[in-house]
């Protein structure tokens, strides 16, 4: 049987749990800013403590998830995500999000 093809970095089809950390805010304006930082180079759970409004002291840690754990459209858009990898703003009936995947299982 060949080997698979793919790197780590690729959306693991079939996973059952990814490993997720996100930046909460109320507004999208804060998320923006936020995401710049981040596509700058700052590590996201600095950002995250900086920035978030839910899980703030752990880096925006919500540990391992699975897709049921999580409302839409964070589920379908997380678990579609490339591994480290921030997500675009991503509006939920919370307020904006950034997500980030840090591992599939």
């Amino acid at each position: 049987m060949p080997a698979k093809k793919g790197g780590a970095d690729k959306p693991q089809k079939g996973a059952q749990h990814i490993q997720l950390r996100h930046i909460l805010t109320e507004k999208h304006s804060k998320a923006a800013e936020a995401l710049e930082k981040i596509k700058n180079g700052e590590k996201f759970e600095k950002v995250a403590m900086e920035y978030s409004q839910d899980k703030a002291r752990a880096g925006g840690l919500l540990g391992l998830k699975k897709k049921t754990d999580l409302v839409e459209p964070i589920s379908s858009i997380a678990f579609d995500l490339p591994i480290n990898q921030p997500s675009e703003i991503v509006k939920s009936e919370f307020g904006y999000h950034i997500l980030l995947v840090e591992a599939r299982k």
